[in-house]
């Protein structure tokens, strides 16, 4: 359920079957998608902006920028990404992994599909610092914050079904 104040800040990118396709996606374990993180994220950052007691344009930002700052479109789990990666070797590939890669991705399409602004680009672009660059604006290190509280919960709860997955093989 998306929060009332989400659907009033960005409802027309909430409802677009483009957004609607990242539910389609795995993202931090079987049982997270880029939509349910997406929305993570952005409830988590529009709390710190009102905490911060941004003004309505910046709160707007923040929400935008947190709501398309995983919008790259893809399946980074797929044979197919894993291939485009292997194409290249030595740090070439490690700078073409989907954590160095994605946010530059998502800022492009997010650019195109909604009109997004340059400061709101810039901080999906620099969301995966310090794998990206340093994020220079508020909006930017409130959306990258927000994105490292989220998903650390999701990575930190998909380890442990994992191994309570392994565990259950183990002693079965």
């Amino acid at each position: 359920m998306v929060p009332d104040e989400i659907e009033r800040y960005a409802g027309s990118i909430l409802h677009d079957p483009r957004f609607q396709k990242l539910r389609s996606f795995e993202h931090h374990g079987p049982s997270n998608t880029v939509y349910d993180h997406s929305i993570a994220v952005t409830c988590v950052a529009y709390r710190i902006a009102c905490a911060l007691h941004l003004s309505e344009e910046e709160t707007a930002s923040v929400v935008r920028a947190a709501l398309l700052h995983d919008f790259f479109g893809y399946d980074w789990h797929s044979e197919h990404f894993r291939r485009f990666v292997h194409r290249y070797s030595g740090v070439r590939r490690l700078t073409h992994m989907h954590g160095f890669i994605h946010g530059h991705i998502a800022a492009g399409r997010a650019k195109r599909a909604f009109g997004l602004s340059d400061r709101e680009c810039e901080a999906i672009a620099r969301h995966m610092f310090p794998l990206a660059p340093i994020p220079r604006s508020r909006i930017a290190w409130i959306v990258t914050l927000a994105d490292k509280a989220v998903a650390s919960k999701e990575v930190t709860l998909a380890a442990g079904d994992y191994i309570a997955l392994a565990c259950r093989k183990v002693f079965a």
